[in-house]
């Protein structure tokens, strides 16, 4: 349990201000930094300064995932365990708001960064909460996320990426998805006592390195729906929900920013794992055809839309 959280997400857009224009005003973030081709952008709860990097790319994708470790103790722990595993990058000098971090890929080529150094966030006086345990006022704006919550890649290999995880990061297994020939197809897992921090589905294209959602917690289930009516006010295009996952129980919202890529809004907690000793829940082919605990039946982008984009050949 050496990684205390996910940080940060870095995501690549082909519209820049677009994307920025929809986290702020219809997600109700709040910008706090720009450099070169990146804006940065947090969630009024998160105590990091950035909850989000935008970057400017040709085509939406994920830069990089961020996680802080425990200590620096911990941090010096993982980068032993991954060297010599060939996933390994090394050292950068660190990001607006947070120090060094050591890079690395999972077994797929999403790119990770470990760091302990962090700037906590200092609200400017129009921005200070009216209670102290708060990081910043309430934004009474659109959709008002109040962290980032976790992040869902698309994989070629799921045992891989799953033991890589485990071995090298510390994760624990808490749900997974198993197919009938015994391929894995999909995974949650977690290094807080929530639920999931992560979720990794497989790739049916057989492409690596690519998104498929980021997720930002709101307050309860009646703000899904509050993001869903804000969505629809807007022309945001909503992709499917609010339903309720089954995997999970998570209350959701799927809807696609500006420079394409896929954005859930969640409840803020959906289940707590608070036993040390969790036997990981597995799903079966069966189980999972059944679809969602209710609500509509699932889209089939869902299945298929990855960021960045690719053709899907269909099979004769």
């Amino acid at each position: 349990m050496d990684v205390a959280h996910l940080g940060h997400v870095e995501m690549l857009t082909p519209k820049l201000e677009e994307s920025v224009r929809f986290f702020v005003d219809l997600c109700g973030m709040t910008e706090c930094g720009r450099k070169g081709d990146s804006v940065y952008l947090r969630c009024y709860d998160d105590y990091e300064r950035c909850s989000l990097k935008l970057t400017a790319s040709k085509q939406p994708g994920l830069g990089h995932v961020a996680y802080r470790t425990r200590s620096p103790q911990a941090l010096d722990r993982r980068v032993a365990a991954l060297k010599g595993s060939g996933l390994e990058i090394g050292w950068n000098d660190g990001d607006l708001g947070h120090g060094p971090a050591y890079v690395c890929t999972d077994p797929d080529g999403h790119k990770i960064e470990l760091y302990y150094e962090t700037e906590w966030y200092q609200a400017p006086p129009e921005l200070r909460p009216a209670l102290k345990n708060q990081a910043e006022k309430f934004p009474g704006r659109g959709m008002n996320l109040r962290r980032l919550d976790h992040w869902n890649a698309l994989a070629a290999d799921i045992k891989a990426n799953r033991e890589f995880y485990e071995n090298y990061l510390g994760f624990r297994l808490t749900e997974q998805i198993v197919l009938d020939n015994g391929i894995e197809a999909g995974m949650w897992m977690t290094c807080t006592n929530k639920s999931y921090d992560l979720a990794y589905s497989r790739d049916n294209t057989g492409s690596h390195g690519r998104l498929h959602h980021i997720t930002f917690a709101a307050n309860s289930r009646e703000e899904v729906l509050l993001a869903a009516d804000v969505a629809l006010e807007n022309g945001v295009r909503i992709e499917t929900g609010p339903h309720k996952h089954a995997i999970q129980q998570t209350f959701f919202l799927y809807m696609f920013e500006p420079g394409g890529n896929r954005v859930e809004i969640a409840n803020a907690v959906a289940r707590l794992i608070l036993a040390p000793d969790w036997k990981p829940i597995r799903w079966s082919e069966a189980e999972r055809k059944k679809g969602q605990a209710w609500g509509l039946k699932t889209i089939e982008s869902f299945h298929t839309y990855g960021t960045p984009v690719v053709e899907v050949v269909e099979k004769v």
